[in-house]
């Protein structure tokens, strides 16, 4: 194959007669920008009520897991046995649980430590599996075929019992680890365990992009590697990114909610849903809101995640507009 030539990869027209009208005389002139791929997404997100419900329930477990206090000014921490099993009232909106804390306080700042382990978790899943997708997809040959099967190892792994493995191994019951020390294991298990699948994602877009024909032109226009994969690979290839890590922030908290509810993930002090529902299970028929409360706000973070992930799905696949 011959090397494309400019008058390949450039295309003029041809020259119009200066006196001729233009082809556009009479027709109304708009003066709108061209749009990417992002802006046509985002204008087609706009149309979607969907989207805005979605949008709106994160931007308050956002603001949740920020600043709680803007919630209510209840005490998530300490309580009084006095109040044990107390029901809803206009002091405790959703009662008190067996050691007389504050459930709706509760709720309110177990939001901060469930969201933050989801986000962390994924920006490390992103960047990990998308750094090894990209290498594994550009460079091709031997660095391929050994990260793909270092990536079935780890795909291999159930993902509940190899969290349970790791987390035991270093959190285990005894141990007495700090807040930050128990979020970061929590953080670093779910990164191991979920790291393949991204890194399947990236490669197959890079092996889809990597011989279009602005990338061949820009190899003959001799550009380097990097230029190539950050400025043309990389943005082309993060739309299944997008859509992937945003519905993986709420199968994250779910994946949080369920280690700490088996006893293996976040642990007291740190106040979470999870926590929160394996302290309350033995009360339910008794104190159902111990169980129901965490409950509904973890079901419905989880749901605005997904339904906004769907919600990008559609704005970024245009077969699905």
């Amino acid at each position: 194959m011959s090397d494309p030539s400019a008058a390949s990869i450039v295309s003029t027209a041809p020259a119009q007669p200066t006196d001729a009208a233009p082809a556009t005389a009479g027709l109304p002139q708009s003066n709108e920008k061209p749009r990417g791929l992002l802006g046509d997404a985002w204008r087609d997100l706009r149309r979607k009520p969907l989207f805005w419900l979605s949008a709106t329930l994160i931007v308050i477990f956002l603001l949740m897991a920020a600043f709680p206090q803007l919630f209510g000014p209840g005490d998530a921490v300490n309580g009084t046995l006095d109040r044990s099993l107390v029901k809803p009232s206009g002091d405790a909106w959703f009662g008190y649980d067996f050691q007389g804390k504050d459930v709706y306080a509760r709720v309110i700042y177990g939001a901060r430590a469930s969201i933050v382990v989801a986000v962390l978790s994924v920006v490390g899943t992103l960047l990990l599996g998308g750094t090894m997708g990209i290498i594994a997809g550009y460079r091709g040959g031997w660095v391929d075929g050994l990260l793909s099967r270092i990536a079935d190892v780890f795909f291999g792994l159930p993902f509940v019992l190899g969290a349970i493995v790791i987390l035991t191994t270093f959190n285990g019951p005894g141990t007495s680890n700090s807040k930050a020390k128990i979020m970061s294991l929590v953080i670093t298990s779910l990164i191991v365990l979920s790291w393949p699948v991204v890194m399947r994602l990236m490669r197959s877009s890079v092996l889809a992009t990597k011989e279009a024909d602005y990338i061949v032109a820009a190899r003959a226009l001799g550009a380097g590697h990097g230029r190539i994969i950050l400025k043309h690979l990389l943005p082309n290839c993060l739309a299944p990114l997008l859509v992937y890590g945003t519905i993986m922030v709420g199968s994250f908290i779910g994946a949080e909610a369920t280690l700490s509810f088996l006893g293996v993930g976040l642990r007291s002090p740190v106040v979470s849903w999870g926590i929160m529902i394996s302290d309350g299970q033995n009360f339910v028929r008794v104190a159902p809101g111990l169980v129901f409360f965490p409950a509904a706000f973890l079901v419905t973070a989880v749901l605005s995640f997904v339904m906004l992930g769907e919600a990008v799905r559609e704005a970024l696949d245009p077969k699905l507009r």
